[in-house]
Protein backbone atom coordinates (compact mmCIF):
# COMPACT_ATOMS: atom_id res chain seq x y z
CA UNK A 1 0.00 0.00 0.00
CA UNK A 2 1.19 3.69 -0.20
CA UNK A 3 1.77 5.19 2.69
CA UNK A 4 2.04 8.91 3.84
CA UNK A 5 3.33 9.24 7.49
CA UNK A 6 2.99 11.88 9.32
CA UNK A 7 4.96 12.43 13.01
CA UNK A 8 7.51 14.11 14.71
CA UNK A 9 8.39 13.12 17.97
CA UNK A 10 11.09 10.70 19.04
CA UNK A 11 8.14 7.55 19.91
CA UNK A 12 7.62 7.53 15.98
CA UNK A 13 10.78 6.39 14.81
CA UNK A 14 10.96 2.91 15.17
CA UNK A 15 7.31 2.73 13.32
CA UNK A 16 8.83 5.08 10.84
CA UNK A 17 11.93 2.64 10.41
CA UNK A 18 9.32 -0.82 10.25
CA UNK A 19 7.57 0.88 7.74
CA UNK A 20 10.43 1.69 5.31
CA UNK A 21 11.80 -1.59 5.71
CA UNK A 22 8.52 -3.21 5.03
CA UNK A 23 6.64 -4.27 1.98
CA UNK A 24 4.54 -0.93 1.50
CA UNK A 25 5.41 2.30 -0.46
CA UNK A 26 5.84 5.15 1.97
CA UNK A 27 5.39 7.85 -0.35
CA UNK A 28 6.26 10.88 1.88
CA UNK A 29 6.66 11.41 5.32
CA UNK A 30 4.94 14.93 7.06
CA UNK A 31 7.18 16.46 10.37
CA UNK A 32 7.43 19.90 12.26
CA UNK A 33 9.76 22.56 10.76
CA UNK A 34 13.33 22.35 12.54
CA UNK A 35 12.95 24.76 15.68
CA UNK A 36 16.51 26.07 17.97
CA UNK A 37 16.77 23.72 20.69
CA UNK A 38 19.41 23.15 23.73
CA UNK A 39 20.74 25.91 25.71
CA UNK A 40 22.72 27.01 22.41
CA UNK A 41 19.52 27.11 20.14
CA UNK A 42 20.89 25.55 17.33
CA UNK A 43 18.20 24.73 14.84
CA UNK A 44 17.66 20.90 14.84
CA UNK A 45 15.50 18.77 12.42
CA UNK A 46 12.96 17.40 14.31
CA UNK A 47 13.35 13.33 15.15
CA UNK A 48 11.18 11.71 12.33
CA UNK A 49 13.73 14.15 9.74
CA UNK A 50 16.77 12.37 11.27
CA UNK A 51 15.35 9.19 11.02
CA UNK A 52 15.26 9.77 7.52
CA UNK A 53 18.28 11.38 6.77
CA UNK A 54 20.40 8.51 8.95
CA UNK A 55 18.04 5.90 6.85
CA UNK A 56 20.28 3.53 4.58
CA UNK A 57 17.47 3.28 2.22
CA UNK A 58 16.47 6.43 1.56
CA UNK A 59 17.08 10.01 0.03
CA UNK A 60 15.03 11.88 0.96
CA UNK A 61 14.13 15.20 -1.77
CA UNK A 62 16.15 17.71 -0.30
CA UNK A 63 19.35 15.79 -2.00
CA UNK A 64 20.80 14.46 1.31
CA UNK A 65 23.20 11.31 0.14
CA UNK A 66 23.07 8.26 2.12
CA UNK A 67 24.63 4.96 1.89
CA UNK A 68 23.09 1.47 -0.33
CA UNK A 69 20.56 2.17 -3.07
CA UNK A 70 18.21 5.14 -1.87
CA UNK A 71 14.56 5.73 -3.43
CA UNK A 72 13.47 9.08 -3.62
CA UNK A 73 11.37 9.76 -0.44
CA UNK A 74 9.92 13.73 0.09
CA UNK A 75 10.06 14.83 3.39
CA UNK A 76 7.26 17.91 4.09
CA UNK A 77 7.73 20.08 7.17
CA UNK A 78 4.59 22.56 6.63
CA UNK A 79 4.63 25.32 9.16
CA UNK A 80 0.71 24.55 9.40
CA UNK A 81 -0.45 21.19 8.23
CA UNK A 82 -3.76 23.03 7.28
CA UNK A 83 -2.28 25.01 4.97
CA UNK A 84 -4.23 24.69 1.38
CA UNK A 85 -0.62 24.00 0.03
CA UNK A 86 0.40 21.65 2.36
CA UNK A 87 -3.25 19.99 2.16
CA UNK A 88 -2.97 19.42 -1.39
CA UNK A 89 0.68 18.44 -1.68
CA UNK A 90 -0.33 15.32 0.45
CA UNK A 91 -3.41 15.08 -1.60
CA UNK A 92 -0.81 14.38 -4.72
CA UNK A 93 1.08 12.11 -2.95
CA UNK A 94 -2.29 9.64 -3.52
CA UNK A 95 -1.96 7.69 0.27
CA UNK A 96 -3.74 4.59 0.32
CA UNK A 97 -3.67 5.09 3.93
CA UNK A 98 -2.11 7.93 6.39
CA UNK A 99 -0.31 7.14 9.11
CA UNK A 100 -0.36 9.03 12.14
CA UNK A 101 1.78 9.02 15.18
CA UNK A 102 3.36 11.88 17.90
CA UNK A 103 2.64 14.58 15.07
CA UNK A 104 2.09 17.72 17.30
CA UNK A 105 -0.77 19.75 15.08
CA UNK A 106 -4.90 18.35 15.22
CA UNK A 107 -5.07 17.54 11.14
CA UNK A 108 -7.98 18.86 9.37
CA UNK A 109 -11.18 16.99 7.86
CA UNK A 110 -9.14 18.07 4.36
CA UNK A 111 -6.39 15.66 5.24
CA UNK A 112 -8.52 13.27 7.19
CA UNK A 113 -10.55 12.51 3.60
CA UNK A 114 -7.59 12.44 1.37
CA UNK A 115 -6.65 8.36 1.72
CA UNK A 116 -8.26 5.91 -0.15
CA UNK A 117 -8.74 3.52 3.04
CA UNK A 118 -7.72 5.13 6.42
CA UNK A 119 -6.06 7.65 8.74
CA UNK A 120 -4.76 5.64 11.17
CA UNK A 121 -3.32 7.35 14.28
CA UNK A 122 -1.43 5.47 16.68
CA UNK A 123 -1.86 6.73 20.42
CA UNK A 124 0.23 5.58 23.51
CA UNK A 125 -2.37 4.49 25.88
CA UNK A 126 -5.24 2.40 25.63
CA UNK A 127 -8.37 4.44 24.60
CA UNK A 128 -10.30 6.07 25.90
CA UNK A 129 -8.08 5.73 28.98
CA UNK A 130 -5.66 8.81 28.85
CA UNK A 131 -6.21 10.69 25.82
CA UNK A 132 -4.76 14.02 24.76
CA UNK A 133 -1.19 14.91 24.66
CA UNK A 134 0.99 13.35 27.72
CA UNK A 135 -0.53 10.13 28.14
CA UNK A 136 2.31 8.09 28.84
CA UNK A 137 3.06 10.34 31.78
CA UNK A 138 -0.61 9.89 33.27
CA UNK A 139 -0.31 6.53 33.27
CA UNK A 140 2.32 6.36 35.81
CA UNK A 141 1.44 9.30 37.89
CA UNK A 142 -2.04 7.62 38.44
CA UNK A 143 -0.21 4.47 39.21
CA UNK A 144 -1.87 2.15 36.29
CA UNK A 145 -0.36 -1.30 36.07
CA UNK A 146 -0.87 -1.14 32.19
CA UNK A 147 -0.95 1.09 28.92
CA UNK A 148 -0.40 0.49 25.35
CA UNK A 149 -0.23 1.12 21.93
CA UNK A 150 -3.99 1.79 20.50
CA UNK A 151 -4.40 2.02 16.60
CA UNK A 152 -7.51 4.08 15.49
CA UNK A 153 -9.36 5.41 12.78
CA UNK A 154 -8.67 9.37 12.95
CA UNK A 155 -11.73 11.70 13.27
CA UNK A 156 -12.16 15.06 14.13
CA UNK A 157 -12.13 14.42 18.31
CA UNK A 158 -9.08 14.31 20.15
CA UNK A 159 -8.42 10.86 19.97
CA UNK A 160 -12.42 9.85 19.37
CA UNK A 161 -11.70 7.46 16.68
CA UNK A 162 -13.16 3.79 16.53
CA UNK A 163 -10.27 0.98 17.49
CA UNK A 164 -9.05 -0.76 15.09
CA UNK A 165 -6.18 -2.56 17.33
CA UNK A 166 -4.77 -2.34 20.98
CA UNK A 167 -1.63 -3.72 22.24
CA UNK A 168 -1.00 -3.82 26.02
CA UNK A 169 2.07 -3.40 27.89
CA UNK A 170 2.50 -3.64 31.68
CA UNK A 171 3.65 -0.57 33.82
CA UNK A 172 6.75 -1.79 36.00
CA UNK A 173 7.14 -0.28 39.43
CA UNK A 174 10.69 1.44 38.44
CA UNK A 175 9.37 2.83 35.05
CA UNK A 176 9.72 6.41 34.28
CA UNK A 177 8.40 8.69 32.10
CA UNK A 178 11.30 8.25 29.71
CA UNK A 179 11.71 4.52 29.99
CA UNK A 180 7.68 3.54 29.57
CA UNK A 181 8.07 5.95 26.33
CA UNK A 182 10.65 4.08 24.41
CA UNK A 183 8.72 0.27 25.40
CA UNK A 184 6.00 1.94 23.64
CA UNK A 185 8.12 2.91 21.23
CA UNK A 186 9.04 -0.60 20.37
CA UNK A 187 6.32 -2.30 20.26
CA UNK A 188 3.92 0.08 18.00
CA UNK A 189 5.67 -0.88 15.17
CA UNK A 190 3.90 -4.57 14.77
CA UNK A 191 0.91 -3.00 16.33
CA UNK A 192 0.55 -0.71 12.66
CA UNK A 193 2.28 -3.72 10.46
CA UNK A 194 -0.71 -6.02 11.64
CA UNK A 195 -3.13 -2.84 11.25
CA UNK A 196 -2.21 -2.56 7.97
CA UNK A 197 -2.81 -6.38 7.29
CA UNK A 198 -5.85 -6.19 8.46
CA UNK A 199 -7.09 -3.31 6.64
CA UNK A 200 -5.09 -4.94 3.06
CA UNK A 201 -7.49 -7.96 3.97
CA UNK A 202 -10.43 -5.81 4.08
CA UNK A 203 -11.47 -6.91 7.67
CA UNK A 204 -9.72 -4.69 10.15
CA UNK A 205 -12.40 -4.13 12.97
CA UNK A 206 -13.87 -0.63 13.67
CA UNK A 207 -14.10 -0.13 17.60
CA UNK A 208 -16.52 2.82 19.47
CA UNK A 209 -14.95 3.92 22.34
CA UNK A 210 -16.74 4.31 25.52
CA UNK A 211 -16.78 7.67 25.53
CA UNK A 212 -17.94 7.25 29.52
CA UNK A 213 -14.74 5.65 30.28
CA UNK A 214 -12.57 8.40 28.91
CA UNK A 215 -9.75 10.50 30.74
CA UNK A 216 -7.41 13.04 29.31
CA UNK A 217 -3.65 13.81 29.33
CA UNK A 218 -3.64 17.31 28.89
CA UNK A 219 -0.23 19.17 27.48
CA UNK A 220 2.45 19.64 30.46
CA UNK A 221 4.19 22.29 31.02
CA UNK A 222 7.74 22.67 33.06
CA UNK A 223 5.88 24.38 35.68
CA UNK A 224 3.13 21.07 36.31
CA UNK A 225 6.69 19.22 37.81
CA UNK A 226 6.55 21.42 40.99
CA UNK A 227 5.88 19.45 43.82
CA UNK A 228 3.10 19.46 45.84
CA UNK A 229 3.98 17.97 49.42
CA UNK A 230 0.58 18.17 50.52
CA UNK A 231 0.19 14.72 48.75
CA UNK A 232 0.87 11.32 49.32
CA UNK A 233 4.26 10.07 49.37
CA UNK A 234 2.67 7.01 46.48
CA UNK A 235 1.63 9.83 44.44
CA UNK A 236 4.53 12.24 44.88
CA UNK A 237 6.97 8.86 43.95
CA UNK A 238 4.54 8.14 41.12
CA UNK A 239 4.75 11.80 39.83
CA UNK A 240 8.76 11.95 40.16
CA UNK A 241 8.75 9.01 37.90
CA UNK A 242 6.37 10.08 35.60
CA UNK A 243 8.31 13.58 34.82
CA UNK A 244 11.63 12.12 33.92
CA UNK A 245 12.97 13.15 31.79
CA UNK A 246 9.66 16.00 30.94
CA UNK A 247 8.78 18.38 32.45
CA UNK A 248 10.91 17.06 35.46
CA UNK A 249 10.49 17.42 38.72
CA UNK A 250 11.59 19.70 41.02
CA UNK A 251 11.12 22.04 44.14
CA UNK A 252 12.06 24.95 45.20
CA UNK A 253 15.22 25.92 47.79
CA UNK A 254 16.45 29.25 48.89
CA UNK A 255 14.63 30.55 45.29
CA UNK A 256 16.45 27.99 43.12
CA UNK A 257 15.21 24.74 41.26
CA UNK A 258 15.86 21.98 42.76
CA UNK A 259 15.41 18.98 40.22
CA UNK A 260 14.42 15.48 41.37
CA UNK A 261 14.75 12.32 38.85
CA UNK A 262 14.02 9.46 41.77
CA UNK A 263 12.84 9.17 45.21
CA UNK A 264 11.46 6.68 47.77
CA UNK A 265 8.64 6.19 50.36
CA UNK A 266 9.43 6.81 53.52
CA UNK A 267 7.20 5.69 56.71
CA UNK A 268 7.73 9.23 58.76
CA UNK A 269 5.37 11.81 59.77
CA UNK A 270 5.58 16.06 59.89
CA UNK A 271 4.78 18.94 58.25
CA UNK A 272 4.30 19.03 54.76
CA UNK A 273 7.27 20.01 52.85
CA UNK A 274 9.74 19.83 56.31
CA UNK A 275 12.90 18.42 55.58
CA UNK A 276 13.48 15.76 58.41
CA UNK A 277 16.63 15.40 60.16
CA UNK A 278 19.52 12.82 58.40
CA UNK A 279 22.50 12.68 58.11
CA UNK A 280 22.97 10.72 55.09
CA UNK A 281 19.06 11.27 53.64
CA UNK A 282 17.26 14.16 52.06
CA UNK A 283 14.08 13.35 53.32
CA UNK A 284 10.65 15.71 53.45
CA UNK A 285 7.30 14.92 54.76
CA UNK A 286 4.35 14.92 53.16
CA UNK A 287 0.63 14.83 53.10
CA UNK A 288 1.13 11.12 54.16
CA UNK A 289 4.26 9.66 55.09
CA UNK A 290 7.37 11.31 53.59
CA UNK A 291 9.83 10.96 50.84
CA UNK A 292 12.97 10.24 50.99
CA UNK A 293 14.85 11.99 47.37
CA UNK A 294 17.51 9.59 45.53
CA UNK A 295 19.38 11.33 42.73
CA UNK A 296 18.89 15.78 42.80
CA UNK A 297 20.62 18.37 40.61
CA UNK A 298 20.65 22.19 41.46
CA UNK A 299 20.15 25.34 39.22
CA UNK A 300 23.94 24.91 37.44
CA UNK A 301 25.09 22.11 39.24
CA UNK A 302 25.51 18.29 38.21
CA UNK A 303 23.26 15.37 38.45
CA UNK A 304 23.83 13.63 41.67
CA UNK A 305 22.99 11.67 44.71
CA UNK A 306 20.89 13.12 47.69
CA UNK A 307 23.77 12.07 50.05
CA UNK A 308 26.37 14.37 47.73
CA UNK A 309 23.73 17.04 47.69
CA UNK A 310 24.16 16.88 51.51
CA UNK A 311 27.48 17.07 52.23
CA UNK A 312 27.68 20.47 50.11
CA UNK A 313 24.51 22.35 50.50
CA UNK A 314 23.44 21.59 54.31
CA UNK A 315 23.85 25.37 54.83
CA UNK A 316 21.72 25.87 51.51
CA UNK A 317 19.08 23.54 53.38
CA UNK A 318 18.88 25.14 56.49
CA UNK A 319 17.99 28.75 55.18
CA UNK A 320 15.09 27.01 53.31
Amino acid sequence: MRIVFIGTGEIGVPTLRALLSSAHEVVGVVTQPDKPAGREQRIEPPPIKKAMITSDNVQIAAGLSTAGKPSLLEVLQPARIKDPQAIEHIRALAPDVIVVFAYGQILPRDVLEIPRLACLNLHASLLPRWRGAAPVQAAIAAGDRATGITVMYMDEGLDTGDILLQRNLAILPNDTGGSLHDRLAQIAPEALLESLRLLAAGNAPRIPQDNTHATYAPKLKREHGLIDWSESAEAIERKIRAYNPWPGAFMKIDGQNLKIFAASVVHLNGQPGEILPSDQDLIIAVGQDAVSLLEVQLEGKRRMTAAEFLRGHAALLRQD
